[in-house]
């Protein structure tokens, strides 16, 4: 007999059933998160978004704090994805184009949707010690690759203080300042953020 776990089910696998599961899942979070707040949603929040049972919810994450944490990871690592393609594209050209196509791969990955950003810069924040270590982690990667990139270009010097402090700094602008572009109505130009960016990241490369 086979396995329940392995059964079709309208032509879809059990795999692909679950797969399915986990991203009505972390759609739900993101939507109840950044709508809510996640200090004021709960499990049952998320389920009810998701049109999923609690035992479903639980066969996917250990707990709510779980499924904030993946959703975070994700959009870092849709942001990351995002520069590395623009720059396998992109490369070639000058210091400032390549700042340009950096900073609107970002920006778009992060900062196009509102609710990604606010995971991303607001409702991850300040949650207990052990996320915040994750968050460092995340920062860490992220200067790592600003330094990957930063020395492969023609042109680019290692920055004061060393690419730890200044990738440090420089993260910390990205983040403050997508953030509040994504809350303003009207946004302004994606352009004149990038621009920002861009003069920010040149200025500690040159």
């Amino acid at each position: 007999m086979q396995p329940e776990s392995s059964r079709s089910y309208r032509g879809r696998s059990a795999a692909e059933r679950r797969a399915d599961r986990r991203a009505r899942f972390l759609e739900a979070g993101l939507i109840v998160f950044a709508d809510k707040g996640y200090a004021q949603s709960t499990v049952t929040d998320v389920c009810a978004e998701a049109g999923l049972s609690r035992r479903q919810f639980y066969e996917e994450f250990s707990d709510r704090e779980s499924l904030l944490v993946t959703i975070y990871d994700r959009i870092q690592a849709d942001a990351r994805a995002a520069i590395e393609s623009a720059l396998a594209t992109g490369r070639t050209g000058s210091l400032d184009e390549i700042a340009a196509t950096t900073m609107t791969a970002y920006v778009t990955a992060v900062g196009a949707d509102p609710r990604r950003a606010k995971i991303a810069f607001v409702e991850i924040v300040g949650i207990n010690e052990k996320i915040e270590r994750h968050r460092l982690r995340q920062r860490l990667v992220w200067g790592e690759l600003l330094e990957a990139v930063a020395r492969s270009l023609e042109g680019a010097r290692t920055p004061p203080g060393g690419y730890l402090l200044a990738g440090s700094a420089f993260i910390g602008a990205v983040n403050g300042l997508v953030h509040q572009w994504s809350l303003t109505e009207p946004r302004q130009p994606v352009a004149d953020l990038v621009d920002i960016l861009s003069t920010i990241l040149v200025a500690l490369l040159t």
